[in-house]
C-alpha cells in the first residue's frame, strides 16, 4: 500500500489553491472594485509621500504550495519583482492579498517600515481579512486603505516644499494576478 506523505493541511491548502481561479478572483474583485481601489490609492497618495501598490493574487502555483511558500514570502517576492522598493524616498508599500490562503500581507520599504509598528500593519491586514470573511471585499479593502493612508500621512506627510506636486512613482492601478 502506497503511503501519502502530504499532510492533511497541505492537501487542504492544495485544494484551496486549485479551486481559486483567476475567474473567481475577477468576480470577487470586478473592474468597478479595482477602479475604486485605484482611486483610493491616488487620493491617499496626495496626502502623504509613500507609494502604495495593491496586488491581489488568486492562488499560488501548486509547486509553491508544495514547497510551503507562505503569503509573506510571496509578498516579498512580488515587492522585489515589481520594484516597489525602487522609490526615491524608499517609501514603497505593497498590500498583497492572497485569496486562496485568505491572507493579507503588507511589505514596506525601509523609509516607511521603521516608522510604523508591526501591530499597526497587522491591524490593517486584520481589518481586510475580517471583511473578506463576511464577503465584503470592496468595502473592507477601501476602509483598510483609508486607514493605511492615515498611518502613512502621520509619518510621511505631504509637505508644501518645492512645487507642491506629488510624484507618482508607482502605478496606482491594482494588479490582479
Amino acid at each position: 500500500m502506497a503511503r501519502n506523505n502530504a499532510s492533511p493541511s497541505l492537501f487542504a491548502r492544495l485544494l484551496r489553491h486549485l479551486r481559486m481561479t483567476r475567474a473567481t478572483a475577477r468576480r470577487i474583485f470586478p473592474s468597478s472594485t479595482l477602479k475604486a481601489i485605484q482611486a483610493s490609492i491616488g487620493e491617499g497618495e496626495r496626502q502623504h509621500r509613500a507609494q502604495v501598490r495593491v496586488i491581489v493574487e488568486a492562488a499560488l502555483t501548486l509547486g509553491a504550495v508544495r514547497r510551503g511558500e507562505s503569503a509573506r514570502q510571496r509578498a516579498h517576492e512580488l515587492f522585489s519583482h515589481y520594484r516597489i522598493w525602487d522609490t526615491e524616498e524608499n517609501c514603497g508599500v505593497l498590500v498583497y492579498v492572497n485569496l486562496a490562503d485568505r491572507k493579507v500581507e503588507i511589505v514596506a520599504d525601509r523609509g516607511v517600515s521603521a516608522k510604523i509598528t508591526r501591530e499597526q500593519w497587522q491591524q490593517v491586514c486584520r481589518q481586510m481579512t475580517a471583511g473578506y470573511a463576511q464577503g465584503e471585499y470592496e468595502a473592507s479593502t477601501l476602509k483598510a486603505l483609508t486607514d493605511l493612508h492615515g498611518l502613512l500621512q502621520s509619518v510621511l506627510p505631504r509637505g508644501n516644499d518645492g512645487d507642491g506636486k506629488a510624484t507618482n512613482e508607482l502605478s496606482d492601478k491594482p494588479l490582479l494576478l
